[in-house]
């Protein structure tokens, strides 16, 4: 198992990424591959790991078009 990738899974389920969106973005190589650049590109530019996942969900959430405060709790 990937640490880094499940570091990174976690964390964006800290911030209400859903569940069966990650599961969708990490059984894809590719889309796995982006995620986990973006987020390593945010830390190299001083992001700390939250803020980085911050950064990312709100990504996620804004291209899905999905408003994060109208969630459900999984």
């Amino acid at each position: 198992m990937n640490v880094e990738r499940l570091n990174i899974y976690r964390r964006l389920r800290d911030f209400k990424v859903p569940a069966t969106i990650l599961d969708d973005i990490f059984s894809s190589k590719k889309d796995s591959e982006i995620l986990i650049e973006a987020f390593r590109a945010l830390k190299k530019e001083g992001y700390k790991e939250d803020q980085a996942a911050i950064e990312i969900s709100k990504m996620i959430f804004k291209e899905l078009n999905i408003d994060p405060d109208h969630l459900e709790d999984e």
